[in-house]
């Protein structure tokens, strides 16, 4: 069955809670270094996950990603159990 974008963004947000690089996001959330980039532009430019530069680009879910990913999971699992 095909995900939606919003359990795609609610995976990224996921992953990103306490940090992730560019490629443990592509393999937890199982997508592909092509397709993962949108979504890492749509998430940051909303200010729900941000990037921060060290040695390597890690992103980061920020407070209002957080939210956003708790209230997505609620709705999820909602349907899930109707």
């Amino acid at each position: 069955m095909k995900r939606s974008k919003h359990e795609i963004f609610s995976e990224i947000l996921e992953i990103c809670i306490n940090g992730a690089s560019k490629t443990r996001i592509v393999y937890q959330a199982n997508l592909n270094f092509r397709t993962v980039n949108p979504y890492l532009q749509i998430l940051i430019k909303n200010n729900l996950l941000e990037a921060s530069q060290e040695s390597h680009i890690l992103y980061k879910t920020t407070k209002e990603g957080s939210n956003l990913q708790e209230t997505i999971s609620q709705v999820n699992n909602a349907l899930l159990h109707e």
